[in-house]
């Protein structure tokens, strides 16, 4: 089996290659030709794999037809994940002509070369809880309306959308996949997560001394993104192709996720969290929570790491990091980055 996977070197991609390489997949990932080259989260398995042509990096251009049918014709893919956009929602708004542009324009590319070369060819669109809006604190499943509060937001439900239409129009086995928020230790830096947990690691190594946070009271359903790729794998495995919610199907405030991070290191959160209203949303979305009753029952897929585990292992591998940039420092090799007690 063959699969392509664009968005290869962000968090989701890492897992996700990881599962199809185990699973004895030829995996074949785009990368957007940029000054700021990073495959750091792909290094270890990059050098796993050296010896063999199982894993194979191309630079491409989402939105460039013409190269990205010659290469899927050149590849012959069986399955084509596409994972590839800008995915934070507050960059969104900073920069919404390019991030919509990502999300939309490179989804129908994509579409528009399986159609013209092999409709045979397997299709997963990474949609997001973002779609539905968060207006209501019920649970979201396939069925609920989409109500975008974000560029980002409205991106991913166009391609949601144009992606049924294909399915519909032309009979490709295009998957959408409405992935509830999912972390890890190779979560961005930036996201409200990941920076909760490497804050944690750095005072509690003395690196840092505050945290800024803007919305406490925000709920999302937080899950392990290792989990959730075997959920992407298992909805193309299906006969039919369809639309899936994944979720853990539990609710948790920022507030939650600090106390529980900082509690890791025995910290009271309440000592090091401030908020701004810089890091509010001009559209914030209160809550949201899934209903992956429909992929439990028919894909038999069901979330493995519990919210207190993943806070644990986040934190665990950002107190790793903060130990290493500490050492750093000590040996005059980086330059600390806040105010810095020896």
């Amino acid at each position: 089996m063959k699969a392509i996977i664009t968005g290869i070197t962000g968090q989701d991609g890492f897992y996700l290659t990881k599962l199809l390489l185990e699973k004895g997949y030829e995996v074949h990932g785009l990368i957007r030709r940029s000054s700021n080259l990073n495959t750091s989260r792909l290094d270890p398995l990059i050098s796993e794999y050296s010896d063999s042509n199982k894993l194979n990096l191309y630079f491409s251009d989402l939105i460039d037809s013409s190269s990205l049918t010659n290469l899927i014709n050149k590849i012959e893919p069986d399955e084509i994940y596409n994972l590839a956009a800008q995915s934070h929602v507050a960059v969104s708004f900073k920069n919404p002509i390019y991030s919509t542009h990502t999300s939309t324009v490179g989804t129908i590319t994509i579409l528009e070369s399986i159609r013209n070369s092999n409709k045979s060819i397997k299709f997963y669109q990474a949609s997001s809880s973002e779609m539905y809006g968060g207006s209501s604190k019920n649970s979201y499943n396939e069925n609920s309306p989409l109500d975008p509060k974000s560029p980002y937001a409205a991106g991913k439900v166009f391609s949601h959308n144009i992606t049924k239409i294909y399915r519909d129009s032309y009979g490709i086995f295009g998957v959408n996949g409405i992935l509830f928020n999912h972390e890890s230790p190779l979560r961005g830096e930036t996201f409200v997560t990941r920076k909760i947990s490497r804050a944690v690691g750095r005072i509690h190594t003395h690196l840092q001394s505050k945290l800024t946070l803007g919305n406490l009271n925000a709920t999302r359903d937080w899950g392990f993104a290792g989990d959730y790729v075997e959920g992407m794998y298992l909805m193309m495995q299906h006969d039919t192709p369809e639309d899936w919610v994944l979720s853990t199907g539990e609710s948790h405030s920022v507030k939650d996720f600090a106390e529980k991070a900082f509690a890791f290191v025995d910290l009271d959160w309440k000592d090091y969290v401030v908020t701004s209203e810089k890091y509010q949303r001009p559209n914030e979305v209160e809550n949201l929570l899934g209903d992956s009753s429909k992929a439990k029952k028919i894909l038999d897929w069901f979330p493995k790491t519990s919210f207190e585990e993943l806070v644990q292992m986040m934190v665990e591998e950002d107190i790793k990091n903060a130990e290493k940039e500490k050492m750093l420092i000590k040996n005059n090799l980086l330059k600390p980055t806040w105010e810095y007690s020896k």
